[in-house]
């Protein structure tokens, strides 16, 4: 079978610089697939090059076999591909419900998203509890929250997380990663972009390390964290 998403070869440019070079890897459809590196390896311009906030020089991205390198992001969404940004990107003045049917502005099936509407709060009992507030008034991990239920409202097939975890309590972490084992388990491919690596690698079936815009290792994500190289640049043991 074809993997759900298939990366070619990708390279962005910024300008001068040459962000990514020439990244190459899958996605097999049921996996939680996650990209780890240090800052400014190219983990969030690889996320914003398959979901269609940048174009790039070279490369093709393929999704549910359809080529989608360079169309535009609401096309891409309407295919089932969702993204839950870094920094979360939620409307801050409007209320919680609110950010949530902004997921779901591309569908039409009422029945089928006050569905999806119910799954999602179910997942974060919290938002429930705070339908009618204002978004900027939630904590950090509750906003990170959100921004994952408002992606799925969209009903993806494959579901993009940038950093989750970032500035986020350790038993907060905790919860969003069972979180995240919950959206793949009921069905949800997950590409997961993550600085903390050790629990990135915890929870996904594959890894890949970008370097400088480059891949410098992939496999299984139990191998790389066994991997003693990895381990001390990126999990902090030595």
């Amino acid at each position: 079978m074809a993997p759900l998403l298939q990366i070619k070869d990708l390279n962005v440019h910024y300008g001068g610089i040459h962000a990514l070079k020439g990244v190459t890897f899958d996605v097999d459809e049921g996996q939680i697939v996650t990209l780890i590196g240090a800052n400014g390896a190219g983990k969030t311009t690889t996320l914003r090059a398959i979901s269609g906030l940048l174009k790039p020089s070279k490369g093709s991205v393929t999704f549910a076999g359809k080529p989608i390198t360079g169309r535009p992001a609401h096309e891409i969404v309407a295919l089932g591909l969702a993204q839950a940004p870094e920094g979360r990107g939620i409307f801050a003045n409007l209320t919680v419900e609110e950010n949530l049917d902004i997921g779901a502005y591309l569908r039409h099936d009422h029945a089928g998203i006050a569905k999806d509407k119910e799954k999602a709060l179910g997942l974060f009992p919290r938002l429930k509890e705070r339908l009618r507030q204002s978004a900027g008034t939630l904590s950090g991990g509750e906003q990170q929250m959100l921004a994952i239920a408002r992606a799925l409202l969209t009903k993806p097939r494959l579901l993009l997380l940038d950093e989750p975890s970032l500035g986020l309590a350790p038993q907060v972490v905790k919860l969003i990663f069972e979180i995240v084992k919950t959206i793949a388990n009921d069905g949800t491919t997950i590409l997961l972009v993550e600085q903390n690596a050790h629990m990135a690698l915890k929870v996904a079936h594959t890894g890949h390390v970008l370097e400088v815009g480059a891949l410098a290792a992939s496999g299984p994500a139990a191998d790389l964290a066994k991997d003693d190289a990895i381990r001390k640049a990126y999990l902090g043991v030595h």
